[in-house]
């Protein structure tokens, strides 16, 4: 390349960086200078945008400090004649929009000051006091009429248009304790064996007593397991009547209750074999040092057994004043449990053996199809061949239940190594493990409802 070539480049290339310079310094104002136009042509907020970047990439440029000064003025002049309008209509309204446009001039300060007349100041402060005033009638109004989470939200809305006003946050606190609303999930009835709806009602209150913690919800509460079976008795725990649960409710405090009970256990059991011949590769040395590969058909018996179980599950959601029933479900939950077992002891890598070989997968892929179909059928879909005999690996000698594997069962396990099923009733605990999610959206429903709402009739007492 010439030398003239390259000064010619470098002079190029200075000349473009000189450009880029002046066209970083040049942004704001053209940004600014779109901003008066938009302005021109009644695009307000385009104008606010465009003039507030301007300020955003330099701060003190001339041009978008009057651009951003001119479009707050007129977006705040153009506000103030629809909330005047407004007012007459709907003064709550209004008040809302006072309440915005209070906040844009405080998030206008970083960029200008939107200024505020005396009049127009003495307006806000209004119409602001009229919105506290109507909210604090509809408060008391709800309180009256024993609705207390009505009362504690319309209490509430007064300190947003205006802080402290009369005795407003006291009345919301007060209003918020008489809202809360304490739930109690009571054993359910199972059948000739009690203890299997503790479990199930005790596992459904940890998780909703979890799930449902402030600020999740904003007044439920879910009552711990003591408060409850402590007043119980034995009979009770066993078979607990509607009656009996609404009353014991009451007494423990419960404004609300779970009460249900669990239907009998079905369960269906298959035993599947596959009984067939798999590949291990083998991989030796010729005389020449090369590596001569050849798969040796090894039998094998893989035993899975499958039990299916399903139970019905009743629940009623019921409030302790009158017994009315606020929900109620009736829904079967179901589980699956996959035992797998071999007595097959792998030789070497179990990466090694494939249910069927290269060789007979290119020779007969018929062959090479029905092999994986049956293991499939019998092992699960997902369930590989080197999972099952890595698991034979792990396992020391025989391998009984262990209630303590149930929890591979709940996450949804494709298969468990082992010799035995889960007992029914474990497979059961661990469908309803999780049975618990629409009675969670149920109470979260309720949460906001007062009793009066929801049909409740309330006592002389009220």
């Amino acid at each position: 390349m010439s030398g003239r070539v390259i000064v010619a480049l470098r002079v190029a290339l200075l000349a473009l960086a000189a450009t880029t310079v002046i066209a970083g310094c040049a942004g704001p104002t053209k940004l600014a200078e779109k901003s008066q136009q938009k302005l021109s042509s009644g695009d307000i907020w385009r104008a606010w945008q465009l003039a507030t970047r301007a300020l955003d990439r330099e701060p003190m440029n001339p041009k978008a400090k009057d651009a951003a000064a001119a479009a707050g003025r007129v977006i705040a002049d153009d506000w103030q004649r629809k909330i005047t309008a407004l007012a007459p209509i709907d003064s709550v309204q209004a008040a809302e929009q006072v309440l915005e446009i209070t906040q844009f001039r405080t998030n206008a300060i970083n960029y200008t000051t939107i200024e505020v007349t005396p009049a127009w100041a003495a307006t806000e402060r209004t119409l602001r006091m009229a919105a506290a005033r109507d909210r604090y009638l509809l408060a008391t109004q709800a309180k009256q009429a024993h609705r207390p989470k009505a009362a504690f939200a319309h209490f509430h809305d007064v300190e947003r248009f205006v802080p402290n006003y009369k005795d407003a946050p006291q009345q919301a606190e007060r209003a918020y304790q008489a809202a809360l609303t304490q739930v109690a999930v009571l054993p359910f009835s199972s059948g000739s064996d009690p203890s299997f709806g503790r479990d199930v009602s005790d596992h459904w209150r940890d998780a909703l007593a979890k799930e449902l913690a402030p600020p999740a919800a904003q007044f439920t509460r879910i009552m711990g397991g003591d408060a409850i079976t402590g007043r119980m008795t034995v009979s009770q725990l066993g078979r607990l009547t509607r009656e009996d649960a609404i009353k014991l409710g009451r007494k423990s405090g419960a404004e609300r209750i779970v009460w249900g009970s669990l239907g009998n256990v079905k369960s269906e059991t298959q035993l599947q074999f596959f009984r067939d011949v798999v590949a291990h590769k083998v991989v030796q040395k010729d005389d020449a040092g090369h590596d001569v590969v050849r798969w040796v058909d090894v039998p094998i018996e893989v035993v899975a057994r499958v039990r299916d179980v399903s139970v019905d599950v009743d629940y009623e959601v019921i409030a302790t004043e009158d017994g009315t029933s606020l929900s109620h479900e009736h829904a079967p939950r179901s589980s699956r449990a996959r035992v797998v077992w071999t007595s097959f002891v792998p030789d070497g890598d179990v990466g090694s053996y494939s249910l069927v070989s290269e060789t007979v997968r290119s020779q007969n892929p018929d062959r090479a199809k029905d092999v994986e179909t049956r293991w499939k059928n019998v092992c699960g879909e997902t369930t590989t061949l080197a999972q099952v005999l890595s698991a034979r690996r792990e396992t020391r000698g025989d391998q009984g239940y262990d209630r303590g594997t149930i929890g591979r069962f709940v996450t949804g396990a494709a298969f468990v190594f082992m010799q035995e099923l889960p007992p029914a009733q474990d497979l059961a605990l661990a469908a309803l493990c999780n049975g618990w999610q629409p009675l969670e959206k149920e109470l979260t429903r309720l949460d906001g409802m007062d009793d009066v709402d929801l049909g409740v009739a309330l006592g002389d007492d009220q």
